[in-house]
């Protein structure tokens, strides 16, 4: 950690590196994810309470890492990785099905951008570190996972972004057949429901 935390990827005036994970950072990710989430695709209405402690569980793991982009001292961005053995088994069960280890596998919880800030390469910035860390913890694969939409959502954007040429380009590939499914309250439903995601990986 100490050795990533010296690392750092400059990107114009913002600055990413990895961050102490202490109640004010915490609170900061929280605050971030509560934000970049409520929009397209996520729709996601969260509170300060359940993030917090949703993150201050997937930053109990030594090895897990959170990295942070500043501009001028503020937190614009964050993404976050730990081992996959210490998630739930939601996320866990279906990786080791399709034959990855959990031990030796990094999951990516998040990786969260205001909207002035993208397009500047942060994304890749939060990938490079996030790649290190899972490196530097004797990680043989990288994984994530994304919600899955409707084209004819009725919230989806004219104009929405689709990233999955930008994670191809990072050498991550779909894993055909390998989902989960997430519960979270919806910004246009009164209640949480069931989100289909599927997951994504790439070997180190």
């Amino acid at each position: 950690m100490d050795a990533l935390a010296e690392r750092r990827a400059l990107r114009g005036e913002v600055v990413v590196e990895a961050a102490a994970r202490d109640l004010e950072t915490l609170q900061v990710l929280a605050a971030l994810r509560m934000a970049v989430f409520r929009d397209w695709p996520y729709l996601y209405n969260g509170n300060p309470v359940d993030e917090a402690a949703y993150l201050a569980e997937f930053l109990s793991d030594p090895a897990a890492v959170m990295i942070v982009a500043r501009h001028d001292g503020r937190a614009v961005g964050a993404a976050t990785a730990s081992r996959l053995a210490r998630q739930p088994a939601a996320l866990s069960e279906p990786l080791v099905r399709a034959g990855f280890a959990a031990d030796d596998t990094f999951y990516f919880g998040e990786s969260v951008l205001l909207g002035d800030y993208r397009g500047r390469g942060i994304g890749h910035a939060f990938f490079d570190l996030r790649e290190a860390a899972a490196r530097a913890a004797g990680a043989t694969a990288c994984t994530f996972c994304a919600v899955v939409r409707g084209e004819r959502h009725p919230l989806r954007p004219e104009n929405a972004r689709d990233l999955a040429s930008f994670w191809r380009k990072r050498g991550y590939a779909s894993l055909d057949g390998v989902t989960t499914a997430m519960d979270w309250k919806d910004r246009d439903r009164p209640i949480s429901t069931f989100h289909q995601m599927q997951f994504w990986a790439r070997r180190l």
